[in-house]
Order: structure tokens, then sequence, then C-alpha cells
């Protein structure tokens, strides 16, 4: 390697303008940027985004463990690489900088380095091609007899339906723990994306195809997730919770699940009258009754959900009334509309959907 000096040149306000000067103040510029920003993101994110883990790194499947092993291998090896390009970049920054009487270092022309750094990386992308294989094999492969679910994403909830089973609900997807799950994955509208990143990594749901995913749940718990991929304005509330359970809970909820709507009573009674007239069977499914509708999700036992709205709210008698009152206040653009109810119609209403269990 051939070192080539140069004539000596200075900087603006008589700062020295060799490279290592310039590196380290380029490296000060973008750490004030990186820590306002940072902040700043932090502070708009709603308090909801901490409510609950939602981490990739505390897998409870076999297969969100594969692909936490895959990133930590990536990582580490980017680290490495990282740590060795800084390393060599402020040695040269450093020792052949610009000083008083010495002009800075310059290289030029070295065979032996230019294939190294070339044959070198190219054998660690095959390296990391072949172990990104591998694991897409083994998150993608189907154990045993799956439990098959029917997951179909609309703006801006879920629809789950269990074919063998005879059970539909929304935007809540029980499991056994301990037994594979298959999802057939698919959209009524737009491009969504399904991530529990617990349980398996993302799938798109595209309209017209199915995609497939799978996952055994490898404890009890409820695992969140939401839609990755910006499928319209509220998109970030487009929730997915899914709850590992032994076999016979699973069991039990399956057997609650079939059975129809109870008969109501009382205030409930006339919220389900409030129900017929306004014609919200149109729209929605109760199980035993005249509503069939398939625009939004099944009703049937709404009540045994812990959230409503597609996971903007929880499942309680005000937030209840509330969405009732005027869906569009908490979610704008769902399609559920504003049917400027009386508040007994309200009160009676939510009564209803509160005894359907």
């Amino acid at each position: 390697m051939r070192r080539v000096t140069p004539e000596r040149s200075s900087g603006p306000f008589g700062r020295p303008a060799g490279c290592g000067w310039q590196f380290l103040r380029a490296i000060s510029v973008a750490m004030r940027l990186a820590a306002t920003g940072g902040g700043l993101a932090v502070g708009l994110l709603p308090r909801a985004a901490f409510a609950a883990a939602r981490s990739p790194f505390s897998p409870s499947s076999p297969q969100a463990r594969e692909i936490a092993s895959l990133f930590w291998i990536l990582i580490i090896v980017a680290g490495v690489i990282f740590v060795g390009v800084e390393g060599v970049l402020l040695y040269t920054a450093f020792a052949h900088r610009e000083r008083p009487g010495r002009a800075p270092s310059q290289f030029t022309g070295n065979t032996r380095v230019e294939i190294a750094w070339t044959v070198g990386p190219a054998i660690l992308l095959a390296v990391i091609f072949y172990l990104t294989v591998r694991t897409m094999g083994q998150v993608s492969a189907v154990a045993g007899d799956p439990l098959e679910i029917r997951v179909i994403a609309h703006q801006w909830w879920w629809e789950v339906r269990y074919p063998a089973e005879g059970v539909v609900t929304a935007n809540e997807i029980h499991v056994p723990v301990g037994e594979p799950v298959l999802i057939h994955l698919e959209s009524a509208d737009v491009i969504h994306s399904f991530w529990v990143p617990q349980l398996a990594g993302k799938t798109d749901a595209n309209p017209g195809h199915v995609n497939d995913l799978t996952f055994t749940a490898s404890e009890p718990g409820v695992y969140l997730g939401q839609c990755a991929e910006f499928c319209g304005v509220e998109h970030t509330w487009m929730l997915i919770r899914v709850v590992a359970e032994p076999p016979a809970q699973f069991q039990d909820w399956v057997a609650s699940q079939r059975r129809p709507a109870g008969t109501p009573s009382g205030l409930a009674a006339e919220g389900a009258r409030v129900f017929q007239t306004q014609t919200c069977g149109s729209c929605h499914t109760i199980a035993g009754t005249a509503a069939n509708g398939v625009a939004g999700p099944d009703l049937t036992h709404v009540a045994s959900r812990a959230t409503i709205g597609g996971g903007v709210l929880p499942n309680t008698p005000e937030a209840m009334r509330r969405w009732l009152a005027d869906p569009q206040a908490v979610k704008p653009g769902a399609l559920m509309p504003n049917f400027k109810l009386t508040p007994d119609e309200v009160q009676a209403l939510a009564a209803y959907m509160e005894s359907l269990h």
C-alpha cells in the first residue's frame, strides 16, 4: 500500500481540516439529533403503547424462538462488523489525521485487501441466507393435526372462524396450549398484516389470496399483537388478542361459543327491540335471532370478549355505552355509523350487549 502526502491545509476558524475533526463533529451532531428525535417520539406515543409487553424478545412458541434466535445471530454478526469497521475508521482518523507540522496521510491501492472485503462479505451473506431459509422452513412447518382457524382482516377488525368447531368470533383468538395451530389468513378489503410477536412472525393478509401461518403456544397467557401493515386511518387500533389456555379450558370456551344467545329480559329485552328496529341485524349476526349480517363482527357472545371496537375500548358497560352513543367519535372511519340513539336507547342496547355471554 502506497502512502501519499499532500500539502497541508487548514479548515475554518483556524481548526485543522483533517478527517478526525470532521468525523467527531458529525458524530456529535448525529447524537444530538437522535436524542432530540427519540425523546420527542417517546413523548408523542400514546400511553396504550406501553400498556402491555408485545416483545418478540420474550418468545412463547417454538416458531417465535426460532425467529428470535436468528435475530440474535444477525445482531451479533452485525455488531462485530460494526465494531471492526468503526475501530478501523477511528484508528485511521486519529493515527493519520492532520497535525501541526504534519499533513494528513492518504492511501490508495491494495489488491489483497480489496479481494478480502469482497469475498468475506459474500461468504457471510451466503451463510446468513442459509440460516434465514432454514428458519423460514422451521417456522412454516405444520406439525401433527393442527387446529385450523380462518382469520379474515377487515378495516379495522379481525373476523375469526373455527370451521370444524362451528365457532365465529372477532378480534380474540382462543387456542389450546401445546397444540399446533394453523391460521388461514385473508383480507376482505385492503392489505393487512397479522403479527403477534411472541407467537409468530408477520404474515400479510391479501385480498383474494390465502396465506398460512402456524404456531404452538408454549404456555398459557394473553398474547397481544396488531396489524403491521398500514391499512387506513384506524390502522393503529386494529389489535389482536390471542388467548392461550389449557386444552380442557379451551374446549369449555368452544362449548360456550357454540350456544345461541340467551333470551334477554328486563332492560336487555328492550335493548333487543332497539337492536331490531335500528336494523343492526343487517350488519351483525346474533345466533338464535333473525340477525344474520356479515359486514360487522358476530355479536352472539360479544360480552365474553375483553375489548370492543377492534381493541379501541375495554369491554365494560361504560365503554359499551360510549361506543354505541357515537362510534365515529371513538374510532373515526369505522363502518358503524352514528344512529343518533337517545340516552335511554343507548342504555337498553348496552344492557342487551352485556347479556350476550
